[in-house]
């Protein structure tokens, strides 16, 4: 992708599996699918002014029922020229009031084009991609998944290092809430 033209990458996305699909667990994308996004990535990086109006047009809901920085998804969408909704903690949303996750997700697809939910149950954002019309982005389920982490973290680790494999990583701290 490195040198390459805007218009191909744009191209090339158009026509890849991922696009149009949920990231819900890490487990329903192949090897080829998670390079292809950390290639993505690296690219939209180095190339921030030729892809500042990729998503001109269109809309993230950031639906967060419990606390967390919603900053990446938003600063996401910004930089690529799209525009952000959303709600930080259940007592903003119409949950107070009774309201499942997949009525609020019927309700938000039909303004969004794209939803990052983070929630405190095992499998919320499964619940939501089946309810959603839209593509969902699991921002973190309870202790269950977190893949956009693990692909920031993948990023991370491919721009320093080069690679992802043949790697040893080592975690500490609090590997539950941390």
């Amino acid at each position: 992708m490195k040198g390459e033209p805007l218009s191909s990458v744009l191209e090339q996305a158009v026509e890849t599996p991922m696009v149009g699909k949920s990231v819900i667990t890490l487990d329903d994308l192949s090897i080829r699918q998670i390079q292809e996004l950390l290639h993505k990535a690296q690219y939209i990086d180095s190339h921030r002014k030729e892809v500042a109006h990729t998503c001109d047009g269109r809309v993230l809901a950031t639906l967060f029922y419990e606390p967390s920085t919603r900053l990446s998804f938003e600063t996401a969408m910004l930089r690529l020229g799209g525009k952000v909704i959303g709600f930080a903690g259940a007592q903003l949303a119409s949950v107070t009031k009774g309201e499942t996750i997949s009525d609020t997700l019927k309700t938000v697809s039909n303004y969004v084009d794209v939803v990052a939910i983070r929630h405190p149950k095992e499998g919320a954002a499964l619940v939501a991609s089946r309810a959603a019309s839209v593509p969902v982005i699991n921002a973190g389920d309870g202790g269950h998944m977190h893949p956009t982490q693990t692909l920031a973290d993948l990023a991370t680790m491919q721009s320093r290092f080069g690679r992802v494999n043949n790697l040893t990583v080592g975690l500490c701290g609090d590997l539950t809430f941390g």
